[in-house]
């Protein structure tokens, strides 16, 4: 046996079957479609065994992408799982024969609940066809292992078909980068498209910020309690005029000037790179990386300092850029 030239028929067997079903879409999909945006309830997804792993994925990347939906077991649902269908939800059957046990058995219930059933199956006249009020059925393909019996070929025509359910229903949704964060906010994806400046910033009596009347030595001991790095320099009303940093401090030493010699404004930068609170924090991992500094001061939009963000604050959460 070649190893590669048998696992490439597996590819091209699996990718014929998805042809196929591309070439057969028609109005049934459009129909299931239009049922799922217009759902008042939940969609509800079902299958047993390779299906039903399948089934799971499918609801997950509804419920991802917009769409209020869960994976219902099939026999958990014939103990009790039932109650959390209601006559409002959409229930999405999959068996590629028609005809497993346990989902034919919950359909006379569903049917009582209320819910309407869609089946999707590669055979027409199986009785999960019969009992669907609309059903999908896939066209003639073959399964991709030797004896042509286990879900290979089936089950990845499923997941894509409900890939595509799961997308355009996003499209019609008008389904946004913002709404997919809030539904991720564990992810790196979520968290660079929700989190902003302000949940990530240094504030209150661990920032480091100082009058514009104070010594270079307030300036040494704040930069040394508060290990940021950096001191804002604010007039009365809590407004930046100038940033001081370790580096600058470095500077002078590196020099030999006594810097004690110096005051506050001889030393401090007037025009330092700030962002604001209200900016993704993903924004000002852009600018630290582009101006090649690790820190900068937060300001409001009345310009007071209310906080600083360090680069590592914002790599520590997985945001990368």
């Amino acid at each position: 046996m070649d190893k590669l030239t048998e696992a490439r028929r597996v590819f091209d067997i699996e990718i014929e079957a998805l042809r196929k079903m591309r070439e057969s879409l028609d109005d049934t999909f459009v129909h299931i479609l239009d049922e799922i945006v217009a759902c008042q309830g939940k969609v509800i997804v079902t299958g047993m065994g390779k299906p039903g792993h399948v089934g799971t994925k499918i609801a997950a990347t509804l419920a991802s992408l917009g769409t209020s939906s869960f994976f219902l077991h099939p026999a958990e649902a014939m103990h009790g799982d039932l109650g959390m269908v209601t006559s409002k939800d959409l229930v999405i059957a999959i068996s590629y024969s028609g005809e497993s046990e346990e989902i034919i058995k919950i359909l006379p219930n569903i049917k009582m609940i209320g819910a309407k059933i869609i089946g999707i199956t590669g055979n027409a006249d199986s009785t999960l066809a019969v009992n669907s009020d609309i059903v999908q059925v896939f066209p003639k393909f073959n399964e991709a292992c030797y004896l042509g019996l286990a879900p290979t070929s089936s089950t990845t025509v499923e997941l894509c078909y409900g890939d595509a359910l799961a997308v355009v229903a996003s499209g019609i949704y008008g389904f946004k980068d913002a709404d997919f964060g809030m539904f991720h906010p564990a992810g790196a994806l979520g968290k660079k498209l929700i989190l902003r400046v302000e949940d990530l910033m240094t504030t209150g009596e661990k920032n480091a910020v100082l009058p514009a009347d104070a010594t270079l030595k307030d300036v040494i001991l704040e930069l040394s309690k508060k290990g940021l790095g950096i001191v804002s320099i604010v007039d009365e009303e809590g407004c930046l005029l100038g940033v001081i940093t370790d580096g600058d401090l470095r500077g002078q030493l590196l020099k030999g000037v006594d810097i004690y010699s110096l005051s506050v404004d001889d030393i401090m930068s007037k025009h330092p790179f700030t962002i604001r609170n209200n900016r993704l924090a993903v924004e000002a991992l852009n600018v630290l990386k582009k101006r090649n500094i690790s820190y900068m001061p937060v300001l409001d939009a009345d310009r007071r300092v209310v906080g600083t963000i360090r680069m590592k604050d914002i790599v520590n959460v997985g945001i990368v850029g």
